[in-house]
């Protein structure tokens, strides 16, 4: 054991002392150096999943670099290392193990990619603004992925960003939530483990946040750029009926306050992609005034949760409940969204199509 803490320290330690590239705001194309991949110019194919146990088996990779994918989308619990008291040297160690996975550092080398935390990976499960060692947790993140010095996520709070890629007509837009780092207690229920109201109840609570001001400005901001389609990222479910865990439902003056955003800024083209809960399903949610919100939520890459069963009141289909990533390919001159989620042997689970006309 102490033989193998020896050389994961060492991995750590390499991997640190590496240099990486993250663009700036809207920004596709930067220098890079080493084995970071450059960003792409153009995106058609994205790859995202979530959930991830560092000390379990991942052939997920294999399937996932088959794939090739223009771009990967970590979506949260990148690694577990939650246990209480928290220490910093644990969540080192866990990105350590992480990064000596074979498939994960290849997909690190050769796929371009994004990332965003939950609250595993954070290191205090379903936990907020609360978390006492939150900062330290964002400083060996801002270091495990390789963000460099003038990154805007290391001289502000929080890890909310997003980038643009493409030209005029085919432009993707991808923005990472932090749903971590200003969300405020969430309701405990009065009858854990029953349907609907597992862990959690809705608060309507109006001083209750899920992103803060300053991101909820920010976020403002950013769905006025331009873009054909915005992919944004939040490490719990968003517009998800149906059960009592954690998700954007808990607090439900904020989850309307997305939409009023997404409503008064004019944004086209959103779709929601969303993790935590170690199953897959794709989910369709209608509203006034607004084109109805799709979501998918893929979790689960090295351990889902294969009894999982809930009601699903704006699910389509079933729950995906084997590990699994997603593929979302863009066809634009279908201008259609291609989607889909695929096993560790690189099988469709479920496909399907949704016409970009829909979000207008």
């Amino acid at each position: 054991m102490d033989r193998r803490q020896l050389l994961q320290t060492t991995l750590y330690s390499t991997l640190l002392s590496g240099l990486g590239a993250c663009a700036s705001n809207n920004k596709a194309l930067v220098e890079t150096s080493g084995t970071t991949p450059a960003w792409p110019t153009h995106i058609q194919k994205i790859a995202f999943g979530s959930c991830i146990n560092q000390n379990k088996e991942q052939p997920i990779w294999q399937a996932v670099l088959a794939n090739r994918p223009d771009l990967f989308i970590f979506g949260g619990d990148t690694v577990y290392a939650d246990s209480q008291p928290w220490q910093l040297a644990n969540l080192e160690q866990a990105y350590a193990t992480q990064a000596a996975q074979p498939g994960f550092a290849q997909l690190r080398k050769t796929i371009p990619h994004m990332a965003i935390w939950d609250d595993n990976d954070m290191g205090l499960n379903d936990g907020g603004a609360e978390f006492q060692h939150k900062e330290a947790s964002k400083k060996a993140f801002l270091d495990f992925w390789r963000l460099p010095a003038n990154d805007p996520r290391r001289s502000r709070e929080g890890l909310y960003h997003a980038m643009s890629f493409g030209n005029a007509g085919q432009r993707v837009q991808v923005i990472l939530l932090d749903t971590r780092s200003f969300r405020s207690a969430l309701r405990r229920t009065d009858q854990r483990d029953a349907p609907g109201k597992e862990r959690y109840v809705p608060d309507a609570d109006p001083a209750k946040t899920m992103l803060g001001e300053v991101q909820w400005q920010w976020l403002a901001a950013q769905l006025q750029t331009p873009a054909d389609i915005r992919l944004i990222v939040s490490g719990v479910q968003v517009v998800v009926e149906g059960h009592g865990w954690e998700g954007w439902h808990n607090l439900p003056l904020e989850q309307e306050k997305l939409r009023q955003v997404i409503r008064r800024t004019g944004a086209k083209g959103v779709v929601l992609l969303s993790g935590d809960r170690h199953i897959g399903a794709v989910y369709k949610s209608p509203s006034a005034n607004l084109y109805p919100l799709y979501e998918f939520t893929s979790s689960g890459m090295t351990h889902a949760w294969q009894t999982a069963k809930e009601a699903g009141p704006n699910r389509l289909g079933e729950l995906v409940t084997q590990n699994h990533f997603a593929m979302i390919e863009l066809d634009w001159q279908q201008r259609q969204i291609q989607w889909g989620f695929k096993n560790t042997q690189d099988q469709w689970l479920q496909q399907g199509r949704i016409a970009l006309a829909e979000l207008e």
